[in-house]
């Protein structure tokens, strides 16, 4: 059992019998009052995030959840179908809200981590950063440059991202799937 002060980013736990994920946890201590964690927390089988306060003496059951190696297969009308790495033949479907925001990073064939509770796939975990080749890119134009200049690229995937100057089309790029945000470029 957990209590309310273990309630930290990436903590699973069970709320009324599905698993949650914790986003963001924020201690709060208001003037003659009990402590509070506030905290955002994500429900993993629906894809909904919102917001709970946690008071002083709450107690939470850890969410067992199991991991195995998945792989992204394709999309199709807002739904993301994987299979099972070692068992091609058992495919299962996500939607745009279960995976949230790292959707427009998936690519085909790309292996991820799936999340097992009771038995049924519910959700996978993106890798932190991944590696995609940008497809098309603006000229970089000279100018004021006492800031590094930016611009907006569209990478294999879809996805739009703002990197420096000097990406061109063709090259790869490493890209944080948490923030959304261009890494490095990979020579």
């Amino acid at each position: 059992m957990l209590s309310h002060t273990d309630l930290k980013k990436g903590v699973e736990i069970i709320l009324d019998g599905e698993p949650y994920q914790i986003l963001e946890a924020t201690h709060l201590k208001v003037a003659q009052r009990r402590p509070v964690i506030q905290a955002r927390i994500r429900n993993l089988i629906t894809g909904n995030v919102f917001e709970k306060n946690f008071q002083q003496g709450d107690v939470f059951e850890e969410a067992d959840l199991e991991k195995i190696e998945v792989k992204f297969l394709y999309s199709h009308r807002e739904k993301f179908i994987f299979c099972e790495l070692n068992n091609p033949k058992n495919r299962f479907e996500l939607t745009e809200k279960q995976i949230g925001p790292g959707e427009k990073f998936l690519k085909p064939n790309q292996i991820l981590t799936g999340i097992l509770f009771k038995g049924k796939i519910i959700n996978i975990i993106l890798p932190i950063k991944v590696n995609l080749k940008v497809i098309e890119a603006p000229p970089g134009i000279k100018g004021d440059r006492a800031q590094g200049g930016n611009k907006t690229v569209v990478l294999e995937t879809g996805a739009k991202i703002n990197t420096p100057l000097f990406i061109e089309s063709g090259d790869v790029v490493e890209v944080n799937t948490e923030t959304e945000e261009y890494v490095k470029r990979i020579k």
